[in-house]
């Protein structure tokens, strides 16, 4: 089974969904927070290696998990979508034993969460995988509003914090992966709610005519200076997206290798012998031969590595000039002159975040050249094989 095909066809099902059953004052239980998930399902799952058909489960059964609030509300939201997984897969002809893998997953989401195997904990955290990210206090702004509107009254803030903060106490990521990347975020939470928790006063009692009443207190925000996880985040993905561009560029240029190369091949052994039996061939073939050989070239230097100096010198350290974390600025040197480098970089914030942009900006400047050679080599190849087509199709009805 195609599984790529089918959790396209998935996606495609659950954005109609979403449209379809569009509901404004879900806030936070809807198609922007089913993308995360599913986004963040993908992730762990990458981590793990998973295979297309597991893969595909997790990212259907976070695709799925919460369209039961459109149904009829929150209770029991989690066993009417799978119901709804359940009744869609049955019609793509999908096996029985990934259709029940799903079901598992989305009930795996189910609070408080008891995830069984690595499938079900991978969706149970990419579901709460929030709760330790930067973007938790946004969100449970969004879960509080959602909640008002269902109970049909406003919760006190104070309220509303001590119950969020019985979660996140009590909540534990059930990856080692999630374990490890976001549970300082979420302790990092917890305290943040903690100190806003311990900002909000008592009230104030004034004396009226008809006895003490509160006085309505003024507060004052504290501005809680956040880590700076949002800075190293940012790095990290931005790192991951440039090397995964990397991979793809370099599978597109293997794949024009391959194909070029076949070509070649056939036209050498093949066609060259026939020549001079077919005069009348002989430009498309050469055509063909410039085409293959200007794309094998184009993919060929795509792919080629560039090897720098591989050295750097003290007056570069000092400037902050030189990229530490990049192999091809240091692997000519010895380890003792590295690594008084890197504790000199290590010690330094500004030199530090400097490398780290440095790094960014280097491999941006690379992708940008292989995305260029690749595109030439693609048009190259796409145009050149349609006249050389046009060619031989010529030379046959008119020459032959």
């Amino acid at each position: 089974m195609n599984y790529v095909q089918l959790l396209e066809d998935v996606k495609n099902e659950m954005i109609r969904f979403f449209h379809t059953h569009e509901n404004p004052e879900l806030v936070y239980h809807n198609l922007s927070h089913t993308q995360a998930v599913v986004a963040s399902a993908a992730q762990i799952a990458r981590h793990y290696k998973l295979d297309d058909r597991d893969f595909f489960v997790v990212c259907a059964a976070a695709w799925f998990h919460d369209a039961g609030y459109y149904i009829s509300g929150a209770t029991e939201h989690e066993r009417r979508g799978a119901e709804l997984a359940t009744a869609f897969l049955q019609q793509q002809a999908v096996d029985e034993f990934v259709i029940s893998d799903v079901r598992n997953c989305i009930m795996a989401t189910c609070m408080p969460q008891h995830p069984a195997t690595l499938l079900e904990k991978i969706v149970a955290d990419a579901d709460l995988y929030h709760l330790g990210t930067d973007r938790f206090i946004e969100l449970n702004k969004k879960m509080r509003k959602e909640a008002e509107w269902r109970k049909g009254e406003k919760i006190g803030k104070s309220e509303w914090r001590q119950g969020t903060l019985k979660l996140l106490e009590s909540h534990l990521y059930h990856t080692d992966y999630v374990r490890d990347l976001l549970e300082q975020g979420k302790r990092a939470n917890i305290q943040l709610l903690k100190e806003k928790e311990s900002d909000t006063p008592a009230p104030l009692m004034i004396t009226t005519e008809q006895g003490p009443v509160p006085e309505t207190p003024v507060v004052k925000k504290v501005k809680i200076e956040r880590p700076e996880r949002g800075i190293e985040t940012m790095f990290r993905i931005s790192s991951n997206n440039h090397q995964r561009l990397s991979d793809m560029a370099d599978n597109k240029a293997n794949i024009m290798i391959t194909t070029t190369s076949i070509i070649l091949s056939v036209l050498l052994s093949v066609l060259l012998r026939k020549l001079e039996d077919n005069p009348h061939l002989i430009i498309p073939t050469v055509l063909l031969l410039t085409v293959c050989v200007t794309t094998l070239v184009f993919s060929i230097l795509a792919t080629r590595p560039a090897l720098p100096e591989g050295r750097f010198t003290p007056q570069d350290i000092s400037d902050k000039k030189v990229n530490l974390l990049f192999f091809g600025n240091f692997f000519r040197m010895s380890y003792e002159e590295y690594n008084k480098g890197m504790q000199q970089m290590m010690n330094d914030r500004d030199f530090l975040y400097g490398s780290l942009t440095r790094d960014v900006y280097s491999q941006g400047v690379v992708l940008g050249r292989k995305y260029r050679l690749l595109r030439k080599g693609y048009n190259v190849f796409m145009f050149g094989i349609i006249i050389s087509v046009l060619a031989f199709m010529i030379a046959v009805v008119f020459f032959s």
